[in-house]
């Protein structure tokens, strides 16, 4: 009796991942997306974005080095305050976009989690299913709704940036391709 083996092609396998990073992305818009229609908060982000004059303002080589010499509400933190100002480049002081690029954030490091896990452990399912649990977690409702929570979806972008580049040169013995 003949042996049925299923060969998986590596097109099949780059289908998969890019459903599942597409399904990651929607669930993930789907319990953050609404946050695009929220006001700014009255705590934090007068301070950090609509009446900090130097981040209203937008980009701009002055504004730039203002950042990295300046802290806002007693935080030194200029990768943050740059993010604040090229959203007011692009959106001016209208909180969707701010909302948005807070959602955006997110979900990169979500699917980067995602490639990350699944780099590490081999497995699919499994680094799909804690990607997930990231996603949603009620842990970041606070970071992604709040505009000046900024750093925290930025810090989480990096770290998953830090851990690929970990995980690559372990998994290579090197810093080169």
């Amino acid at each position: 009796m003949a042996r049925h083996v299923v060969v998986r092609t590596v097109r099949s396998k780059i289908g998969v991942t890019f459903g599942i990073c597409a399904v990651l992305a929607g669930i993930t818009w789907l319990v953050f997306g609404q946050t695009v229609a929220h006001q700014f908060v009255t705590y934090d982000d007068p301070q950090y974005v609509y009446e900090n004059a130097s981040v209203a303002a937008g980009l701009s080589p002055e504004s730039v080095l203002w950042a990295f010499t300046h802290t806002v509400g007693g935080n030194w933190h200029p990768l943050t305050v740059i993010s604040h100002m090229l959203d007011c480049q692009l959106y001016g002081l209208k909180p969707a976009g701010h909302h948005f690029t807070n959602v955006l954030l997110h979900t990169i490091a979500v699917i980067l989690l995602f490639l990350v896990l699944r780099r590490m452990t081999g497995t699919l399912w499994q680094s799909a299913f804690v990607a997930a649990l990231f996603a949603i977690h009620p842990l970041h409702v606070e970071s992604v709704a709040w505009i000046s929570e900024r750093k925290d979806v930025l810090s989480a972008v990096f770290f998953m940036l830090t851990l690929a580049g970990y995980v690559r040169y372990v998994s290579t013995l090197s810093l080169k391709s």
